[in-house]
């Protein structure tokens, strides 16, 4: 296995941006790097438990890759932290690399996924050619790219190939619970100073000519909030095994019923446009 590793303090180097720009992603990224660093064995004890993987795969990655077939295909798991994701993509025979800033995550990640290539690098400046992957998943991950969202998504479609997928699961601005995540992003200690939901409307317009918006849905109540989110509510580990069934039979019958005011987080399917549309 190959890995290519980024040091923040000096190789981030994109001709195809001034340096302004550039010192700019160091100063966010060196920030975000080491935020996650500092959190990385809770985040890990409380998102990769048992019941918070159930959740991911029925809640997250059924629907987001929802009539993609994967088997065989180059598949990047961009931010990806210690590879959540990369286990169920691999279970779907897809070939996966891992990208993620973090030093303690990624070092994680090797250690398990020892079939799949591990890449330190930064999302805005990954180094891989373009036209690589088939599908590019990122879950959690966009809403920590401000100010830089754009160039994020533009580099995500670089490296896509043509007719290649981007799909991703994100909290979502425009709903009732944003309204307290926004108060929440201010005062709890797990989060980044510049994390905020993504405006979907927003960016679609700015993409529409990139990207073809295959699927949005929106999703997440209960079992999001408190089996999903136990860290952020600091509910005991040793307690999610004796609620988390109710909550996501619950949330499973919510959902039916849930729009965009409602919901936790968005799901999107993209396709990135063939040449020549």
């Amino acid at each position: 296995m190959s890995t290519n590793e980024l040091r923040i303090n000096g190789d981030l180097q994109p001709s195809a941006y001034d340096v302004g720009e550039v010192l700019s992603w160091r100063q966010s990224e060196r920030a975000q790097q080491e935020h996650y660093d500092r959190i990385a064995p809770e985040y890990e004890a409380h998102y990769s438990d048992p019941d918070s993987l159930e959740y991911r795969r029925r809640f997250i990655y059924e629907p987001m890759f929802e009539g993609l077939s994967l088997s065989g295909s180059k598949v990047l798991d961009a931010m990806c932290g210690s590879g959540q994701t990369t286990e169920y993509l691999l279970s779907l025979g897809a070939h996966v690399t891992g990208l993620d800033i973090a030093h303690e995550v990624i070092e994680r990640f090797k250690s398990q996924w020892t079939t799949s290539e591990a890449v330190r690098r930064s999302i805005l400046d990954s180094g891989f050619p373009d036209d690589s992957f088939d599908c590019i998943a990122i879950v959690g991950g966009l809403h920590h790219m401000h100010p830089h969202l754009n160039e994020t998504l533009r580099e995500i479609h670089r490296v896509l190939k043509p007719g290649g997928y981007f799909c991703f699961m994100e909290p979502h601005e425009g709903s009732i619970p944003n309204i307290v995540r926004r108060f929440w992003y201010r005062h709890d200690r797990f989060f980044a100073a510049n994390e905020a939901a993504i405006d979907l409307r927003s960016i679609e317009e700015e993409f529409h000519s990139q990207f073809h918006f295959k699927r949005v849905s929106y999703l997440g109540n209960v079992a999001f909030l408190l089996v999903f989110n136990s860290l952020i509510f600091r509910i005991p580990l040793s307690l999610k095994p004796h609620y988390a069934p109710l909550l996501m039979s619950i949330e499973s019958r919510l959902r039916r019923l849930q729009g965009k005011l409602t919901s936790c987080f968005a799901i999107g399917q993209w396709q990135k446009q063939p040449r020549g549309n």
